[in-house]
């Protein structure tokens, strides 16, 4: 395991990421909103590679749904499996997104992949990762994987927090403005056309991709300080714009909606 990544989850608020702030509600609502549309019955199986604390599949769980859930690091599965009551039709294991060879061909209906491409840092990584994902989801059933996109990164934090400097020092701008990390960086960022190179190397086609946090990282401040009607109507601006690819390049976090082929 990464060490870089194992220590940086022992120390985050995981738990809390997605419901803290207007933000992190704006992804996670964003995201259920999708994954909502895939759940057509009780008998949907459901995979979560990276699942954290279970946001997701723990939820799912308790709503009803068959789910397996995945987590690299021990601290965050602690958590996912502390809020579990023995009700839920959930097994939840310690395991990497680039090696499902627990799970047979062909097992689940929806597979979600919302973390790991975060942390991959290598081509070859992330091509093993999603092909993993694909082979243990059902001929039609559908995948869908998040990733932290590029551009929001560099007006955000390369710009925004006064990092230009000390990141150009460290080599870690191309000419272009993609950001280059290894993992003691932690994070790796793609644009649209890394998502689809990676695309063309599966079995699986894009349903749609999505921007999940869309504009709101940029309103962070404004979407703290708007009353709840306004709040709603930025939510409902946001489900309107989420799926315009002329946006997708600058949300903070994307998804890729795929159906296996």
């Amino acid at each position: 395991m990464n060490e870089f990544l194992e220590k940086y989850y022992n120390e985050y608020d995981e738990e809390n990421r997605l419901v803290r702030d207007r933000v992190g509600q704006v992804e996670y609502l964003t995201t259920r909103k999708y994954i909502d549309e895939y759940l057509t019955d009780r008998d949907v199986k459901i995979l979560e590679v990276g699942a954290g604390t279970g946001r997701y599949s723990v939820t799912l769980a308790k709503e009803g749904y068959d789910v397996t859930a995945v987590e690299l690091v021990e601290h965050n599965l602690g958590i996912l499996k502390s809020k579990l009551d023995g009700s839920e039709n959930i097994l939840a294991v310690q395991g990497n997104a680039l090696d499902l060879t627990a799970f047979d061909d062909n097992t689940f209906d929806l597979t979600l992949v919302l973390g790991p491409m975060y942390h991959l840092y290598t081509k070859d990584d992330k091509i093993t990762a999603l092909k993993e994902a694909v082979r243990v989801t059902k001929q039609g059933g559908h995948i869908f994987v998040a990733y932290c996109m590029n551009e929001a990164t560099v007006i955000q934090y390369v710009f925004g927090c006064n990092q230009l400097r000390s990141l150009m020092e460290l080599n870690m701008l191309t000419e272009n403005w993609k950001c280059i990390s290894e993992p003691k960086d932690l994070f790796e960022m793609v644009r649209i056309e890394d998502i689809n190179a990676l695309n063309a190397e599966i079995s699986a086609d894009r349903v749609k991709i999505i921007a999940a946090d869309g504009a709101s990282r940029y309103m962070r401040e404004y979407l703290e300080e708007m009353d709840e009607e306004t709040f709603e109507k930025w939510l409902s601006y946001h489900f309107a714009t989420c799926e315009r690819q002329d946006l997708i390049g600058a949300t903070n976090h994307s998804f890729d909606i795929l159906r296996k082929v």
